[in-house]
């Protein structure tokens, strides 16, 4: 049987979180689903894998509550086996931006956030305003390290909690009466991100409808985009074509590389960019995590 996996997110009011968990739960179990589900009071936000013919049968079932009636999913090339569990839980942001209280959901979706673009409105964009047109990334500093869009702002953050901080920043007071498309990977933390800028006096804020996996499945890498796309699953990296380049540099030896592993140091386990070649079951994401597994390595058992 063929294996997918489906990703998807929906800004709708939900009034009982914990119902639609337990509810979510029963339907993924039955149908041997696994993945990720976040729910809160905002809305839903899922990745899951598994047959094909029961991922449909779980999105039919989905669509038969109210909020989630018009969801649309995202299909992406893997299986159940890409996940090491199914993991369901409420929490009070969908994505946890420390904002649960400032972001507001109606039955359209998330009120006041940037204008949706496709992507070909958004390279009509570029071709009709030119360098005017800022691209400011709504992801981790590590995801942007490996593919962004050309020329793009990467924020100095670490983690989605870092953006209130850093958009109210001094820094960013000459962009704001620019025109500025916030981008993520599918689209769901440039729905709060997009809000929460307006919010702080960004005047013309855009984000892309569908998010980069949208972008790169219309342009491959003849577009705005350059690079890999970080996923946060076994996958960790997806490239839309042959061509595709390595923007990423190797801790090593400095050669480009979209490869990245986790730090050896299993009790601090940070993603770290190391090519291929230089690979080894030892790298280390600093001289402090080198120290300690080299200590780790070195010490005799009893």
């Amino acid at each position: 049987m063929m294996q997918k996996i489906i990703l998807y997110y929906k800004f709708t009011p939900i009034d009982d979180p914990e119902m639609v968990k337990l509810w979510q739960r029963a339907v993924c179990e039955k149908l041997n689903l696994r993945g990720r589900i976040l729910i809160s009071k905002h809305g839903i936000n899922g990745t899951l894998g598994g047959d094909l013919d029961d991922l449909k049968t779980y999105i039919k079932e989905s669509k038969d509550f109210k909020g989630l009636k018009d969801t649309v999913y995202k299909w992406s090339d893997g299986g159940r086996d890409d996940f090491p569990k199914l993991s369901i839980k409420v929490r009070d942001e969908i994505v946890s931006f420390g904002a649960p209280d400032e972001l507001k959901v109606d039955e359209n979706g998330v009120v006041g956030g940037g204008k949706h673009l496709k992507p070909e409105e958004v390279n009509k964009l570029v071709e009709e305003r030119g360098d005017d047109v800022i691209f400011f990334d709504g992801r981790n500093a590590y995801e942007a390290a490996v593919g962004k869009f050309k020329n793009a702002i990467v924020p100095d953050v670490r983690t989605s909690h870092d953006f209130i901080k850093e958009i109210e920043d001094p820094k960013y007071n000459d962009i704001k009466d620019k025109p500025i498309v916030t981008y993520c990977t599918g689209g769901i933390r440039c729905e709060i991100l997009s809000s929460l800028m307006k919010n702080r006096g960004f005047k013309e804020v855009y984000q892309i409808d569908g998010g980069i996996v949208k972008y790169g499945e219309k342009y491959k890498d003849d577009g705005l985009w350059e690079g890999s796309l970080y996923i946060f699953d076994d996958r960790m990296g997806l490239k839309f074509s042959d061509k595709a380049k390595d923007i990423g540099v190797c801790i090593h030896c400095g050669n480009k590389t979209s490869n990245y592993e986790n730090c050896a140091n299993k009790a601090c386990n940070d993603l770290v960019l190391i090519c291929k070649t230089c690979a080894t079951s030892n790298d280390t994401c600093s001289e402090k995590c080198r120290a300690i597994v080299k200590k780790q390595t070195t010490t005799p058992t009893r």
